[in-house]
């Protein structure tokens, strides 16, 4: 809990896990709501589908470009399938609206595996910078233990995602009318969580870049 990594981690997994585990719950109930003519659960379960094939498929392109490249790369598909989502919304366009959400349900997969790929990376620096005395046989276990622990722990916080977006598309909906407001409060946070990862681990001259 003293690593700080570990609490940012636990913020982007937030964007990536979180936004899975909370589209997962939240687009059968929105896109209901948005388009009560459709048989919606014909096609719910596609969503996490798509998304956990991704993530089941897309590691190596972590382990070859950098995982933290490879999650800026996903908060910004993020970015613009919510951009998307938005206008066919607004356009009364269901097929759009479904793709968009795929795209979105996939990045998040990809977004799954990149972050977890951050992980060990950064603990391995962090162990070497913060505990040089320890042999590197010493180090590399330190680091996997530590590894091991901040990914559980930031599984654990990213699952709250499963309340927090039916949460706010609820609130958007009841305070506004349409789900609009909470999907730009996505972007937001997105855009954050993007910013972060490029600051942190993308950028040159950065302690922890990967």
């Amino acid at each position: 809990f003293q690593r700080k990594h570990n609490w940012i981690m636990c913020f982007l997994y937030t964007g990536t896990f979180g936004s899975f585990i909370g589209f997962s719950a939240g687009f059968p109930l929105l896109a209901q709501t948005q388009f009560p003519d459709v048989s919606v659960l014909k096609y719910a379960f596609l969503g996490p589908l798509i998304s956990a094939v991704a993530r089941a498929g897309t590691g190596w392109i972590s382990d070859r470009f950098g995982g933290a490249r490879v999650t800026v790369v996903t908060f910004a598909a993020m970015i613009a399938a919510t951009l998307g989502v938005i206008a066919f919304l607004e356009a009364g366009s269901w097929w759009g609206f479904f793709a968009m959400f795929m795209v979105i349900f996939a990045a998040t997969g990809v977004g799954n595996a990149s972050t977890f790929q951050m992980v060990p990376v950064i603990m391995r620096k962090e162990v070497e910078r913060l505990l040089p005395d320890l042999n590197p046989a010493e180090a590399t276990r330190q680091a996997e233990k530590e590894s091991a622990a901040i990914i559980g722990f930031t599984s654990a916080i990213g699952a709250y995602g499963a309340f927090f977006i039916p949460k706010t598309f609820g609130s958007s909906i009841a305070l506004t009318g349409t789900p609009v407001a909470a999907l730009y409060a996505f972007i937001a946070f997105y855009l954050l969580c993007m910013g972060v990862t490029y600051a942190l681990y993308v950028r040159k001259g950065s302690s922890t870049r990967c």
